[in-house]
């Protein structure tokens, strides 16, 4: 009887440690599930205050985002990013990227925001958190200057082969159109394939033909003819991001003590400012 006893009290003394260890187990795993969701809830703003950056994604595109003598990134947009992120105690980084991959690149995390004159279209807002609008647009038509006067309207540009950026608005604009169109890497490389004879137009940003083509310019053998749209420029950044609201803040703060007009004027894009 004794000899049973004893079988039962180490039977049961098994069974406690076996509950307590499967306890132990379960607050474990219910730790490591709070600490994954934590992480999931952070913000955007928690995110790159963090790691002391917001990564800008970027193309080479003058006078919003381009390079100076030095190899550094200005130009309004570029200026503008830099500022924000000081006001939220972060660097800025800019990161050159495929314009077509814009919204795999923010939403995978290698860059935080969309900042590079870029306009607001229908999938552009269905993809992105943006702002509200700060620069208005249009993508127009370059040619040679000795052939402009043959293509002044969207109809009579329909024999050319056109240039244009991947992802852009200005493919937008090929596409609806019907004209016939190379897509290439960014619009700096559309205006050089006017420029070298491998196609016979570009579609562009009118902020941007204003600054690289015509008298003054490196390219001073092209101009530009036909507005094909009327659009607006805002700022990307990861569906219900926090850092919309902020750079809203921080874009009618900067309206109201000059900086953004000062800024403008610096590179040529005052009379684009949405008023």
């Amino acid at each position: 009887m004794k000899n049973l006893k004893k079988l039962l009290a180490l039977v049961l003394a098994g069974a406690m440690a076996l509950t307590f260890a499967a306890c132990g187990a379960k607050t474990e795993t219910e730790t490591a599930k709070t600490e994954t969701e934590t992480k999931t809830e952070q913000s955007d703003l928690e995110y790159i205050k963090e790691k002391g950056k917001l990564v800008i994604g970027i193309t080479d595109f003058e006078p919003m985002d381009y390079k100076d003598a030095d190899g550094n990134w200005i130009g309004f947009d570029a200026d503008m990013a830099k500022a924000f992120a000081k006001s939220l105690g972060v660097e800025a980084e800019f990161v050159e990227i495929e314009w077509s991959n814009k919204v795999l690149e923010l939403n995978g995390k290698s860059i935080d925001c969309v900042w590079n004159g870029m306009t607001l279209t229908p999938e552009v807002t269905s993809a992105m958190d943006c702002t509200k609008a700060y620069c208005n647009n249009q993508q127009v038509v370059v040619v040679p200057v000795d052939k402009a006067d043959s293509y002044k309207t969207a109809e009579s540009c329909k024999e050319l082969s056109f240039a244009v950026e991947e992802g852009s608005a200005g493919e937008d604009m090929a596409k609806e159109n019907s004209f016939n169109y190379t897509a290439v890497k960014d619009q700096a490389t559309a205006v050089m394939e006017v420029a070298s004879g491998t196609s016979d137009a570009a579609i562009i940003d009118s902020l941007m033909a204003a600054a690289m083509v015509g008298e003054g310019t490196g390219y001073e053998s092209l101009t530009y003819t036909v507005g094909l749209n009327s659009e607006e420029y805002g700022v990307g950044f990861r569906k219900g991001s926090d850092l919309t609201e902020k750079l809203n803040e921080f874009f009618e703060a900067a309206k109201a003590n000059g900086e953004l007009e000062k800024t403008a004027e610096k590179y040529g894009v005052q009379a684009a400012l949405v008023k």
